[in-house]
């Protein structure tokens, strides 16, 4: 195992392992704690949001409840910059001077994140916004339809050097620099074929984040890793990855994503 810095993680949370890819189930803040210093490319996480307080939002045109789990509820502010600040600085240990950090949240939980960001020596190079061209309506009508997430893009301070593919970026938006406000829609349904998760990504995203700060080869790790988007993309771009997740029903729609992209990269290469 040591085309991937896991040689520490105790083998019964190593879930599945490639020459490509890491499945690891526990709780991320022991885990990462195994990895070595400055092991990793890029790293890429989408928190909880802790927005689960009995409210109620809309799905396919039915009222639902916003309630994902323990795993969401809220917290204070004071909670939520300390636990963003567990995780991020053992991401600053982990990261390579030249790597950079991505975080994707909603207000309820990445404003929270910017101040621990740069309370654990990180410097924001991007705040990109994310905007739906879907998203669900408003059904309270007391607010403004909630329309975008923010992802942040950040360094180590102390850092200059770091990846970015500017030419590839300028040639993938027709020959202009692109913008920090990317455009989508919601996660459809077939990259959904192996079940859901609350606030899966739509592999676009993760596409184009991997494409602009990282190198084929480069390892890619995901702390949060829900359905297992980001290591979908990676495998997808030729990039290494290692994905921490502590819940098993969203391991294992993860592995089914994961081990069908692998299939279909074998069938490329022969």
């Amino acid at each position: 195992m040591n085309f991937l810095p896991i040689n520490d993680i105790p083998k019964k949370n190593i879930i599945d392992v490639t020459d490509e890819y890491a499945v690891i189930k526990g709780d991320s803040f022991k885990l990462l704690k195994k990895l070595p210093d400055e092991s990793i490319d890029v790293v890429f996480a989408d928190p909880p949001y802790f927005l689960s307080g009995d409210g109620i939002s809309c799905h396919s045109g039915k009222m639902v409840s916003v309630n994902k789990g323990v795993w969401d509820e809220e917290r204070d502010i004071a909670a939520k910059i300390s636990f963003s600040r567990r995780w991020i600085k053992e991401i600053n240990r982990i990261l390579k001077d030249d790597g950079t950090l991505w975080v994707s949240g909603t207000f309820h939980i990445i404003y929270a994140v910017a101040v621990a960001m740069e309370y654990e020596g990180f410097r924001i190079i991007n705040n990109i916004t994310w905007q739906k061209t879907n998203p669900p309506p408003n059904i309270a009508c007391k607010a403004f339809t909630h329309s975008t997430e923010t992802i942040i893009w950040a360094r180590k301070s102390f850092s200059r050097k770091y990846t970015f593919n500017y030419k590839e970026m300028k040639e993938e938006n027709g020959g202009k620099q692109m913008k920090d406000v990317w455009q989508s829609s919601l996660t459809p349904q077939k990259e959904k074929e192996f079940g859901k998760h609350p606030t899966q990504k739509p592999v676009f995203v993760l596409d184009r984040i991997i494409k602009a700060s990282s190198e084929p080869g480069d390892i890619i790790l995901d702390p949060f890793s829900g359905s297992f988007t980001t290591g979908v993309a990676a495998l997808k771009l030729g990039r290494r990855f290692i994905g921490l997740e502590k819940e098993q029903n969203y391991i294992d729609i993860g592995l089914k994503r994961l081990r069908a992209e692998s299939e279909v990269l074998d069938v490329w290469k022969t």
